[in-house]
């Protein structure tokens, strides 16, 4: 039997309530079928964890269907055509596409779309970093969503995670006059700032999350690029300037609450400062994808752009990566190589 043949899947088998734990999990092994006209296999070489798949375990409406019980969970892979009955991809073709959570996938070829190899020799998992939805992420929320202009403050929570590294960054090439942000370890702020370019970031454990961002921007932001929620969006509608524009990009701070979150408690702060808070999902924005691609790249190319990853290796080990990844365990993206 060939290795592509069977495939190691990961599946949802209960709901969590509150943190998720390695049994609301099992890892199943699936026999494929041969390949019907127009379908393609791939191996997948990385799978993506991200903070958006802990929505898809609860059974609620949201802006994407939550994972059905007893079936195999779904995200962002990257991998290889290693075998196909459609033309457009052939095999070794490298692929992006949604069947993650899996060593090999099979469908449909209108479900991957082909994808340029990394420059320099770098790995495929920058299509899932960087390069990929959570570098389109930052780009968005920082041009179409907040409007960044130059000399601009611009604060970042979760600023050491896949996206608030590319935040920084592309602040930065985009004219940001200073960049603050928060991370939850002494190591990892002090990476924000050797590494990425940040002016300014804080351990928000250790300390009212208020009073240090007011000693970090003692003249107040501009725009605040908002990962976690709660009490940094709190602290941030009081840090920020007349005119202030949030994009809210998610809320790990309350992604794991068993009781209703406590704030923010001063909304108030909203009229009397006329700030601008706008929420947004990427995949709105995917007519700026190919701006986003050649200036990213452009960068990236240049040498501009650095990254870092956190890799778990087997798709056996994928429960516990995303777990970790939830508790903050990553600094950048975090992957699961096959």
């Amino acid at each position: 039997m060939s290795p592509t043949t069977v495939s190691t899947q990961v599946q949802l088998v209960r709901r969590p309530e509150g943190w998720p734990v390695p049994e609301d999990f099992r890892t199943v092994q699936v026999t494929l079928d041969d390949l019907a006209p127009g379908e393609v296999r791939v191996r997948n070489e990385f799978v993506s964890v991200d903070p958006y798949m802990r929505g898809r375990m609860n059974d609620a409406k949201s802006y994407v269907p939550p994972f059905e019980l007893d079936a195999t969970m779904t995200g962002g892979a990257v991998g290889r055509v290693v075998e196909s009955r459609d033309d457009a991809l052939a095999v070794g073709t490298l692929v992006l596409h949604q069947l993650g959570w899996r060593d090999v996938a099979q469908a449909p070829a209108r479900e991957f779309r082909a994808v340029p190899e990394v420059p320099g020799g770098a790995p495929s998992s920058l299509h899932l970093g960087v390069l990929g939805m959570p570098g389109l992420t930052a780009y968005v929320g920082l041009t179409a969503v907040a409007g960044v202009q130059e000399g601009d403050t611009v604060f970042v929570s979760g600023a050491a995670g896949a996206v608030g590294t590319a935040v920084g960054q592309v602040a930065r090439l985009l004219g940001a006059g200073r960049v603050i942000g928060s991370a939850g370890s002494a190591e990892k702020v002090a990476l924000l700032q050797e590494r990425y370019g940040y002016d300014a970031a804080f351990d928000y454990k250790a300390g009212s999350v208020r009073e240090q961002l007011a000693a970090a921007a003692p003249d107040g932001i501009d725009v605040y690029f908002d990962n976690v929620g709660g009490d940094h969006l709190e602290a941030a509608l009081w840090s920020f300037n007349q005119g202030g524009r949030a994009a809210m990009c998610g809320a790990i701070g309350d992604y794991n609450a068993d009781s209703a979150p406590s704030g923010p408690r001063n909304m108030f702060r909203v009229v009397t400062n006329g700030l601008t808070l706008k929420g947004f999902i990427v995949s709105t924005y995917g007519h700026l994808a190919g701006e986003f691609a050649e200036r990213m790249g452009a960068w990236f190319a240049e040498g501009r752009i650095v990254h870092d990853e956190t890799v778990v290796d087997g798709v056996d080990n994928a429960v516990d990566a995303f777990l970790s990844m939830m508790r903050g365990g990553n600094i950048g993206k975090m992957v699961v190589r096959v």
